[in-house]
């Protein structure tokens, strides 16, 4: 399985949720688990993904969600499953 996590942060606002999902439907990627949390105006989300199904290469779907994020005012980041663990071991 090609698990993939991808967060969302910034500024809360109407349609952040639907233009992620959208575009994750859009291209065969299926959400797995997913938590989200708004806090004093502050939208947080964290996905994990399997992106099994979709043609894209990871790279390219960091780089488009990352313009979607641009869009609609929030930073969105993408990396792969054994990346971030990597990077939040204790």
């Amino acid at each position: 399985m090609n698990r993939t996590v991808i967060t969302v942060v910034g500024k809360d606002k109407v349609g952040i949720m639907a233009k992620v999902c959208n575009y994750l439907a859009e291209n065969s990627i299926n959400i797995l688990d997913i938590s989200q949390t708004i806090v004093q105006g502050f939208f947080n989300m964290m996905m994990i993904v399997d992106a099994n199904d979709t043609p894209k290469e990871l790279d390219k779907i960091a780089e488009e969600l990352e313009q979607i994020g641009n869009e609609i005012g929030v930073t969105i980041r993408t990396q792969h499953e054994d990346i971030f663990d990597k990077m939040h071991r204790i």
